[in-house]
């Protein structure tokens, strides 16, 4: 199949479009190990002459944040007949919005956090007094719509609480507050086979002292550290592979996942789950795919050849 065209679409004007522009460099390096016809296309006004001048076979989309990995794109490259890696519009919808995300967890049984909703119309002194009665001063602000951390703010006191609302506004007018769990941060990548959905190993994430997993320690080459496999019980890592397996199965993913979790001595909780997950260097899904047995041209490869067969 290594005459298979391959669109790889890249950029464009989220706040993740440089993140988006650095994963689609290695992918195209990788891709071309395989594939004599390796086109980058930037997700602009253009793409449609631009996709239609280099005939794809397969988009390959590395795109983070919306309009890429929120079901747009999905939407977009179905109505002209384009066949794509990744999940469809409705898993990618879904799995973008972590409020509904959250929602279609709880129904499926898989353990989340204690969690309010608020919005941009309500007054953000009322929103921030019902936080704090029904969660509590330590809780973690997030804009619904947004990955890689953006416009995320961990709270300690309810001074804290009024700021992290406004900033989180500025990226979206639907936020979802969660209660802060003080645990390890935890990943679970999983890949679709013609056996099914299988787990990768489970990796954790470590950060220097008095810092977290942000935008800048995910993308900062030695600013983060991921351990695999996770030092923890057996029982324990085969509940996080089994949730995260469970996780991409409830949003209706296709190929691939990696699901974010906080795990404490005695519980695991599901954060989100990235239906495109980065593809840098420094990104995590990589790192399990090479733990489960794949180095990253043939991830890349497998990817674009299950998705030329569909």
């Amino acid at each position: 199949m290594s005459d298979i065209r391959i669109a790889v679409v890249n950029g464009g004007k989220s706040a993740e479009a440089d993140v988006s522009r650095s994963s689609a460099r290695g992918v195209i390096e990788a891709l071309k190990e395989h594939f004599s016809s390796v086109t980058s296309v930037e997700l602009d006004s253009n793409i449609v002459q631009a996709l239609a001048d280099c005939k794809p076979d397969v988009v390959f989309p590395i795109l983070h944040g919306p309009p890429g990995e929120d079901g747009t794109l999905q939407g977009f490259l179905e109505i002209l007949g384009y066949r794509y890696v990744g999940s469809d519009v409705h898993a990618s919808a879904f799995a973008m919005d972590k409020i509904v995300a959250k929602d279609i967890f709880r129904t499926a049984g898989l353990p989340v956090a204690q969690q309010c909703v608020v919005t941009r119309e309500a007054d953000i002194a009322i929103s921030a007094d019902s936080i704090l009665k029904s969660l509590g001063e330590s809780v973690v602000v997030k804009p619904a719509c947004q990955g890689s951390a953006i416009g995320v703010t961990l709270v300690s006191n309810a001074d804290e609480l009024h700021q992290a609302l406004q900033q989180a506004f500025e990226y979206d007018p639907r936020l979802l507050v969660e209660e802060r769990i003080m645990g390890r941060e935890i990943t679970v990548g999983v890949i679709d086979t013609d056996a099914g959905t299988k787990p990768f190993p489970v990796i954790e994430i470590t950060t220097p002292e008095n810092s977290w997993y942000d935008f800048a320690h995910r993308y900062t080459q030695g600013w983060s550290e991921h351990l695999m496999p996770a030092d923890l019980p057996d029982e324990q890592t085969w509940d996080l592979q089994s949730c995260a397996v469970a996780a991409h199965q409830a949003l209706g993913c296709r190929d691939l996942s990696r699901a974010d979790f906080v795990v404490t001595d005695d519980d695991i909780y599901l954060l989100e789950v990235n239906t495109l997950p980065g593809m840098t260097p420094t990104s995590l899904y990589p790192d399990g795919a090479r733990g489960y047995g794949m180095e990253f041209p043939e991830l890349v490869k497998y990817l674009v050849e299950r998705a030329a067969n569909r």
